[in-house]
């Protein structure tokens, strides 16, 4: 059996499928402070066994930059060239509240008296000005006492030779030790530097969790685990342990790449990725059924209506799946402010205490709430746990009255998810229009449509297990390995050189372009390097809407290596069952009796008209009237409007 396990803020969701492609899932509520027991309890409970594979997608290194209790971020010193010590304090000019005279910069993850000046220095073209002093070198790192050392050298990326000497020297008396040119072998020494510090600071966290859980995993015969990366494909939990700056956003990812893999099994040109969980709706692009993928990130920081503010986080350069996400999920607090009105987020309950309706003692009403008052939503797990509807009804009435208050927060709701839409489409130079909308996480199934109406899609997909949709997506996932390259002076050749340095079946060639004298680059896949120019021009006007008659430079190249994975193969529906139907009362601008069904009942063509329900195990579909769902010969369900 190869099993998939994605521990999100929530829920923790483990998929299995074994040879003979019977399918085992399990869902269950995440044990925050220490996650492993979670995956352990559910691998138990789901009677998972047999097992060749752990493919695991994992929140710990967000969670422990954003300070989750119980994951305090371990000590680092950092080495740096003379007269740099103060790059990661003075940062960019970007200031994410202009009219704030008050406002604080994030502090700098590396305090003053930890940052230690190397007398060293490389220039612009790689020469070594200052070869480092091994001796001083040695005497000074005996002396430090962190948990782990960063390493970050002007110009290292076109010269790392003293880099590797200090390297070699702190590897001696240190164990976690994250050096610039492994890392981040690109210009601009602050995103570098910041990337390297965040690195030595995730390196002990996900160290110990990947070693907790994989002395957990010997009563499961010790398989290996595969961890999802943020670029959308799996590592290895030695690559894991050495870079955990790149598993940041390792959860979101996943989903990304099972609507990819399946916008190309249904035939479905593009499609957009949106997943509401419990904690956070997110919502990306799959392009000709390609993931869109981004070098630039902040983590820690604030986001505007899904938009990254950028100076208020820390700056990673890494590839990322291209995600916005906004505060929208499941768990999501309803409130009113000082003036009375109401307001969504961004505040969750998570997963202890959880919603009023799990009655686990939450007392603020949540969108989980909403959906269980409006009859939308009755209980969860195929009714293994019961939603305590009263409850729910109670305490939206503490706001008003409970049927407009739930009604108003699910439109407030599906604004701010509006929002996260347009920044991956219409920002992108994208057209919502031409999409699909594939629709999963616990919550996603329930307000797709509304979200489809507002932004003018016309077709719905909602897939198989949707509530462990992520989970699924990685027994689909490639291993993905990266390398790079800055100030290539022979293209092919220095994309061969990165080719042998990665493992991989086959490459896939990416470059950093911009026009002569821009201060930012676009990252383009590279077919041809004859036609680099050609490409990145159809980019950019695809972007920003015009070109520029100027030379092109390139600044870093990169190659990712591809060891395609087994694809596993779904159970298709049966194609003569009759389902039962039952009634209840669901709030769609007006009670309506509303024909409620079990997915794992319906067949193969089976046309349902809204409004209806939609019960399975892992989440609740709700189909709005003058809308049309159809289960497709996969077990998808498509939905349109009438």
């Amino acid at each position: 059996m190869i099993v998939a396990v994605d521990v999100g803020g929530t829920f923790t969701d483990i998929v299995g499928i074994d040879e003979n492609g019977k399918i085992t899932i399990y869902k269950g509520l995440t044990t925050p402070k220490s996650p492993e027991i979670g995956v352990y309890e559910g691998l138990k409970k789901g009677n998972f066994h047999d097992v060749k594979e752990i493919i695991h997608a994992t929140t710990i290194a967000t969670n422990a930059i954003l300070g989750q209790v119980n994951l305090e971020l371990p000590e680092v010193a950092l080495l740096t060239t003379k007269g740099f010590k103060d790059v990661i304090e003075i940062g960019r000019q970007n200031r994410p509240e202009l009219y704030n005279p008050f406002f604080d910069k994030p502090a700098p993850l590396v305090p003053r008296d930890k940052r230690y000046e190397i007398n060293e220095r490389v220039n612009a073209e790689g020469k070594i000005i200052q070869k480092v002093n091994e001796e001083e070198v040695e005497n000074l790192i005996k002396s430090i006492k962190a948990d782990a050392i960063a390493i970050s050298f002007l110009h290292s990326y076109i010269n790392p030779d003293n880099e590797k000497i200090v390297a070699q020297i702190a590897r001696k008396y240190f164990k976690y030790v994250s050096v610039s040119h492994e890392i981040a072998p690109e210009p601009r020494e602050y995103e570098r530097t910041s990337t390297t510090v965040l690195n030595a600071k995730l390196m002990p966290i996900v160290s110990r969790y990947l070693e907790a859980l994989e002395s957990l995993l010997r009563d499961f015969s010790s398989p290996p685990i595969f961890i999802m990366a943020s670029s959308g494909g799996l590592i290895d939990k030695e690559e894991a342990s050495r870079r955990p700056v790149q598993i940041i956003e390792s959860g979101p990812a996943a989903g990304v790449v099972g609507v990819a893999y399946f916008s190309e099994v249904l035939n479905i040109k593009n499609a957009i990725s949106f997943d509401m969980g419990g904690t956070t709706a997110k919502a990306g692009t799959v392009v000709d059924h390609k993931i869109e993928i981004t070098t630039e990130y902040e983590v820690g920081g604030k986001a505007h209506h899904g938009r990254v503010i950028k100076g208020s986080g820390y700056p990673v350069r890494f590839p990322f799946v291209d995600l916005s996400e906004v505060s929208a999920g499941g768990g999501t607090i309803i409130w009113k402010d000082s003036a009375g009105g109401l307001r969504v987020g961004p505040l969750s309950a998570g997963a202890d205490p959880g919603p009023i309706s799990y009655a686990r003692g939450g007392k603020d009403p949540t969108l989980t709430d909403a959906n269980v008052a409006l009859g939308r939503v009755e209980s969860l797990l195929s009714g293994e746990m019961k939603l305590d509807k009263e409850g729910a009804i109670k305490g939206l009435n503490k706001l008003g009255d409970y049927v407009e208050i739930a009604n108003e927060a699910i439109k407030l709701a599906n604004m701010e998810m509006g929002r996260a839409i347009r920044l991956v489409t219409v920002e992108r130079g994208l057209d919502p229009e031409d999409f699909t909308l594939f629709a999963y996480g616990g919550a996603g199934p329930q307000y797709a449509i509304d979200l489809a109406e507002e932004m003018g899609i016309s077709t719905v997909v909602i897939p198989p297990y949707p509530g462990l949709f992520s989970a699924l997506g990685l027994l689909f996932a490639d291993k993905k390995y990266e390398a790079r390259k800055s100030y290539p002076k022979d293209l092919e050749k220095d994309f061969e050189e990165l080719e042998s340095k990665v493992k991989g079946k086959y490459y896939l060639r990416y470059a950093d372009v911009r026009y002569e004298g821009q201060g930012w680059e676009i990252m383009i896949p590279v077919s041809d390097v004859k036609k680099i120019k050609e490409d990145f021009e159809t980019i950019h006007r695809k972007i920003y809407g015009f070109t520029l008659d100027r030379d092109i430079e390139i600044i870093t190249i990169r190659v990712f290596g591809i060891v395609p994975s087994y694809k596993v193969t779904l159970p298709k529906p049966k194609t003569d069952d009759k389902p039962s139907v039952k009634f209840r009362k669901v709030y769609f601008d007006e009670w309506i009796e509303t024909p409620i069904y079990k997915r794992e009942e319906l067949p193969s063509n089976y046309e349902i008209e809204g409004p209806a329900i939609i019960e399975e195990y892992s989440s609740t579909i709700v189909i709005k009237p003058n809308w049309k769902g159809i289960v497709d010969e996969n077990g998808f369900i498509k939905i349109s409007k009438v």
